[in-house]
């Protein structure tokens, strides 16, 4: 038994090396289809599949304030108090929002991304620490608020997995704060950007009684068991009607309260890309089965006249199924070898291409299920057709077929047909998806076309955030501001500098309410726009137009009238006859209610939210004149905005630089060109677009694969006959063509059909399109094209090959 193992593997061995084209086509293609499904299926299953690593996930939901403008709106302090203490349906709801960490101890002071949460959210969640404990209720009282709690990515990358990190206490905003525990590795903070949280002590928050107060909470909550979403959401919205009712004009445009999915929150629309990425490696799979299949029949026809001399010459069906079985499993478990190397770089290169924001990517890994179907299904293919050859040749005759191959008649018809077949296959899917990845291609060419509304070239951004302490006024920010715009204008290259409470198309969001003075008499006359205070010179930075008016100068400050800028589409919008300048709106930008200032300028649009985004309303703010109950906003994150002709490296070292010698103590973050900032903002577009490309490459080299074995085994089958042709007089281009027809006639028919298929399977990613029709023809014309022009090109190698037969040899074989 043994011997014959050995026997039949170095036979094995021998016959691959033998056939080294084949052996390879076959490793790469089951490496492709093994390591592609398993890589994409790993990302999909952990984020659209897998249920989230919380307790009783599915009771979880997103609390949002519903408002006339804002179906998704954060609320106050004194809402979330209302929804905790006065809820029916609720067995817990927690509160978090964003807040800028100042790290200090280090080279220099860095800004940490962190949140600040009701310390019931760990238990409301059912997390337990990694190490140490996480937050407990008793952690929002007034004399146990300085502890915090680190995510296990934080704790590695900033303290190197070092468990005696418990217990110390960290310099945050110049206080001391006890780290008390880690999070698990598979669990992230609600907003997956933030490294830490501390505590919210919503009780003792000094604007827990301020109903105007600014709108800046999110909350996640429990539903009681039998309790439906619907429930929740009506329960919680009776709360708001009868904040209404007690408060009046603080909750006029708070008309309820929209209750969400955790789940659906967390994924976001990523999920029709994550699942067209999906079915895009369910289709490379399907092609690499076709392919592995139609090279095993083109195989299995040229070794039928191998294994009847080997019958005849006494060997058993049983010895030759045994020595094809072997080799059949020796590529399997090489191309499978291949296949588990290469989804594991994949899930890693997935990753390094998503975007920062990609949720759950903490869970990501390759998923043994996944491997183990896409191993399963190739390794079927492989045996099965692998085999083949000793299928047959049990029914088969050994005397006919050592005659049938003597006069190369080959293996019949049926083995063609079913060749084409599996080709066609090829073609039609690698046609879908190539549909896919033109079409998104359309998409990110008219988006990348989309003007931004401002200049980004030669522009370094840098976010900076100021110690709460020591700078929790307006007068100390204007200090600041005062002391360091300067410094930075002497930097040798230096063309403006500027600064923003939030760049364009950056990861928040800044809304204000406001309405024109003398005209809010409703609801309806009230509106929402992008807030941004500013200095005067970052519209000179950005190179963003004035179109009326006037620029804020160094004489808008808080000594004077309060003064705004709005953009082209409000002033057209709610001024038509081009009377903005000079008129008064009332903003809402503080705890005490809205504020009077005069419009002073009309600046041109700039795309604030992403380059995809509808026009929005915009007003601007000098920095200088910024509400004392906002200054928490420029304290916590601003970015200050360099334009200049040296190198963004040099450029970021000599800002630094100047920062430190104003102070040592304000932290920087978030150090990218504008360029860069255009570019993340892409990034989901882009990374559906690099990945299904790469998919539909690979497709299209499995189909030409395909395509190119066919014809070339029609050629061997039918040599004899074009040696009678070319000896009788058929010129070399008839034979050509003759070639040809046969690759033509499977391309055609595999191009109608996948035409077909992508007609009506385009529409599933009618979400991820943008100035693109799923019909659109210009892509469905030059993918046919491609297609055509490729595969005929793999056709014509063969084809020529043929031209070249010599009749004397070709017809001595007969």
């Amino acid at each position: 038994m043994f011997g014959n193992l050995s026997n039949d593997l170095r036979y094995t061995v021998r016959s691959l090396r033998k056939n080294p084209a084949y052996s390879l086509v076959a490793i790469i293609t089951l490496a492709l289809g093994i390591g592609a499904t398993t890589s994409v299926f790993s990302v999909v299953n952990s984020v659209l599949l897998r249920p989230l690593p919380f307790k009783s996930a599915d009771e979880l939901v997103q609390v949002w304030s519903r408002r006339t403008d804002n179906n998704k709106a954060p609320f106050t302090v004194p809402d979330f108090l209302d929804y905790r203490d006065q809820n029916q349906t609720l067995l817990s709801i927690a509160a978090y929002r964003n807040v800028a960490l100042n790290f200090s101890g280090a080279e220099r002071t860095e800004r940490l991304p962190g949140l600040r949460v009701s310390a019931n959210l760990f238990q409301l969640l059912g997390v337990e620490a990694s190490v140490g404990r996480l937050m407990l209720p008793r952690d929002d009282t007034p004399d146990q608020r300085h502890v915090v709690v680190l995510t296990h990515d934080c704790w590695q990358r900033r303290f190197a997995g070092d468990a005696q990190i418990v217990g110390k206490s960290l310099n945050l905003n110049g206080e001391s704060f006890e780290v008390i525990g880690i999070m698990p590795r598979d669990v992230a903070l609600p907003i997956p950007e933030a490294e830490l949280a501390i505590p919210l002590a919503p009780d003792v928050d000094p604007l827990r009684n301020a109903r105007s107060s600014v709108n800046s909470l999110h909350a996640v909550a429990r539903l009681k068991p039998g309790v439906t979403r619907a429930q929740a959401e009506s329960d919680l919205t009776s709360i708001v009607t009868r904040q209404r009712q007690q408060y009046g004009e603080a909750y006029l445009k708070k008309i309820g309260v929209n209750v969400v999915p955790l789940f659906e929150e967390l994924i976001g629309n990523l999920r029709t890309g994550l699942l067209a990425l999906l079915g895009a490696v369910v289709l490379v799979l399907l092609i690499a089965c076709s392919n592995l299949a139609a090279l095993s029949l083109t195989r299995a026809s040229g070794r039928s006249r191998e294994i009847a001399i080997k019958k005849a010459l006494g060997a058993t069906s049983t010895r030759v199924a045994a020595q094809l079985l072997a080799e059949s499993l020796l590529l399997a478990v090489l191309g499978g070898s291949a296949g588990l190397l290469l989804a594991i770089w994949g899930v890693r290169a997935l990753l390094s291409l998503s975007p920062t924001s990609f949720p759950r990517a903490q869970e990501i890994g390759v998923d043994v299920r996944a491997l183990a179907f896409a191993v399963g299904v190739s390794v079927f293919c492989a045996v099965i057709f692998g085999i083949l050859p000793a299928l047959q040749s049990a029914r088969a005759e050994v005397n006919k077929t050592l005659k049938a191959n003597g006069r190369g008649v080959g293996d019949g018809a049926r083995q063609n047909r079913w060749r084409s077949v599996l080709v066609v296959t090829e073609v039609s899917l690698s046609f879908v998806l190539l549909i896919g990845a033109g079409l998104l291609i359309q998409s990110f060419k008219r988006v990348q076309a989309v003007q931004p509304g401002f200049d980004p070239a030669d522009t370094l951004a840098v976010r900076v955030s100021l110690p709460r302490a020591r700078y929790d006024n307006r007068a100390a920010v204007s200090v600041f501001v005062g002391k360091l715009l300067p410094a930075l204008q002497t930097l040798p290259g230096v063309e403006e500098v500027g600064a923003v409470s939030l760049l364009p198309m950056g990861a928040g969001v800044s809304r204000v309410p406001f309405s024109v003075a003398g005209q809010a008499t409703s609801a309806s006359d009230t509106h929402t726009s992008q807030f941004r205070l500013v200095t005067p010179g970052y519209f000179r930075v950005l190179k963003v137009p004035l179109l009326q008016g006037r620029w804020f100068t160094d004489h808008d400050n808080a000594e004077t009238s309060p003064v705004a800028l709005v953009n082209e589409t409000l002033g057209r919008r709610l001024f038509p006859s081009g009377n903005a300048v000079g008129a008064q709106i009332k903003i809402d930008d503080n705890n005490t209610g809205p504020r009077t200032v005069e419009i002073a300028g009309v600046v041109g649009n700039v795309k604030q939210l992403g380059l995809e985004s509808e026009p929005t309303m915009d007003v601007y703010l000098p920095l200088a004149q910024i509400h004392e109950d906002s200054v928490g906003l420029v304290t916590n994150s601003s970015y200050w905005v360099v334009r200049s002709k040296a190198t963004p490296r040099a450029l970021e070292k000599a800002f630094i630089g100047e920062l430190q010698k104003v102070d040592r103590d304000v932290a920087t973050s978030d150090i990218k060109t504008l360029d860069d900032y255009l570019s993340e903002s892409v990034g989901p577009r882009k990374f559906s677009l690099r990945i299904l490309t790469v998919f539909s490459v690979a497709a299209l080299l499995l189909a030409v694969t395909g395509i190119y074995g066919v014809v070339s085994y029609i050629v061997a089958q039918r040599t004899p006959e074009i040696g009678i042709r070319l000896a009788l007089g058929a010129k070399p281009s008839q034979v050509f063509q003759l070639v040809l027809g046969q690759g033509v006639k499977v391309i055609l028919v595999g191009v109608v059909l996948g035409s077909l298929a992508a007609f009506a399977l385009s529409r599933v990613i009618r979400s991820l399109l943008f100035g693109v029709t799923p019909s659109d023809p210009a892509t469905f014309v030059f993918v046919s094209v491609l297609l055509i022009v490729v595969a005929l090109i793999a056709c014509s190698i063969p084809a020529r090959r043929a031209t070249k037969v010599d009749p004397l040899i070709a017809l001595r074989t007969e």
